[in-house]
């Protein structure tokens, strides 16, 4: 069998399932790179939803390479120091991420996803090329095009189809089939509230006490995202108009601002989800088909990272479909540069989230005290190397 002519890069049609963080990016870098994007979204409108998200240095270098680094800097509020505290407010490690920034010439910034979406949005192509209230049910991969079936009805062909359509996504379950999530253990709330007052500019922390973790993070425009996590089983709710009671109750007796952060975060505002990943993939291609951010890799956010390797993912798959050559061996080139590394973080985070997560008295004051141990040298490099393994 002849194989099919091989398509010059700057004529390929890229059909991306998903207008999240990682779709919208790649949306950008294949603009940027001269290839036509189609992004099919299920969402009939983007909204003003949702928590806060930090992008850390390895997703500016990786925005930086398709000229957005800058866009979304504007919109969001830089690092000056990350801190890890106990529930009682004193440091278990600090690491001057201002500093770092300033070493490595690449920022660290959190925002409002919902302004990094729109940054996104705005430099994704023209204005047909998101379609909003649509989602991507299927596909069938014929060698020579592939064409996704659509939640209308209709369906759409194009050289690619990239499924960045999150965890539960349709794209991998047509891939590998259907697949169990994995629960963490543990749920998280997330909140947004206007209280910049009540928080340092530039500071952002997390604390850790008995089963639970509580993060503060400053996001600009005058408002703080917060998070907590409980260990909890899984699918629980909380009753009707109770969250924020909860967490009061659940984090009485934390330092402050919490309590004060708690009570001026509108109800309306804060969200709850449980905490799951997946065991990680061999592989996230087949033929024309791959998959990108938590698609093909999700993970607890312990790390920071589920956001920025999404980001990391587009830009690299965007240089990899923009080179000359198959489509097939675009993808795999994709892979080559991204699984091990988004793979190692996927289990990396879990880890971490699990000692974070621990009751046990005497484990907690063990690991407390290991913590407060590590020279800051040493935590710095550790971000450092996670930067610099991005370059």
């Amino acid at each position: 069998m002849t194989p099919p002519p091989v398509a010059s890069p700057s004529a390929r049609h890229v059909l991306i399932a998903g207008a999240g963080i990682g779709g919208l990016t790649l949306a950008c870098a294949l603009r940027r790179a001269g290839l036509r994007a189609t992004v099919l979204e299920r969402a009939d409108a983007f909204r003003q939803v949702g928590a806060g998200i930090i992008v850390q240095m390895n997703a500016s270098l990786a925005l930086r390479r398709i000229g957005l680094c800058d866009a979304v800097v504007a919109v969001g509020e830089r690092s000056v120091e990350s801190v890890v505290l106990d529930m009682k407010g004193a440091p278990l490690t600090r690491v001057d991420v201002g500093a770092l920034q300033r070493e490595l010439d690449a920022p660290m910034v959190a925002l409002h996803r919902a302004r990094l979406q729109s940054v996104l949005h705005a430099h994704a192509g023209p204005e047909d090329s998101v379609r909003l209230g649509i989602a991507v049910t299927g596909f069938q991969d014929d060698v020579a095009r592939v064409t996704a079936s659509l939640s209308d009805g209709t369906s759409v062909s194009g050289d690619v189809l990239v499924g960045a359509d999150g965890l539960r996504s349709a794209v991998r379950t047509g891939l590998w089939g259907e697949q169990p999530t994995r629960y963490s253990g543990y749920t998280s709330w997330r909140g947004v509230c206007p209280a910049a007052d009540l928080v340092s500019p530039g500071h952002f922390s997390e604390s850790w006490g008995p089963g639970a973790r509580f993060g503060i993070v400053p996001i600009g425009h005058g408002e703080v995202y917060w998070y907590a996590t409980l260990n909890a089983p899984a699918g629980a709710e909380d009753a009707p108009g109770q969250t924020l009671a909860v967490l009061r109750e659940r984090f009485a007796g934390w330092h402050a601002p919490i309590k004060a952060l708690l009570e001026v975060t509108p109800p309306e505002r804060v969200l709850r989800t449980d905490i799951h990943d997946r065991p990680p993939l061999r592989h996230w291609s087949r033929g024309r088909v791959t998959l990108l951010g938590d698609a093909a890799h999700p993970m607890t956010p312990n790390m920071g990272q589920g956001g920025c390797q999404a980001i990391e993912d587009a830009v690299v798959l965007a240089e990899c479909l923009a080179a000359p050559g198959a489509v097939e061996d675009a993808l795999r080139a994709y892979e080559a540069r991204r699984l091990t590394r988004a793979n190692q973080i996927v289990v990396r985070s879990r880890q971490m989230g699990r000692v974070g997560q621990w009751e046990n008295g005497a484990a907690r004051f063990v690991r407390d005290a290991l913590l407060r141990r590590i020279p800051a040298s040493m935590a710095t490099q550790q971000l450092r190397d996670l930067v610099m393994a991005a370059r």
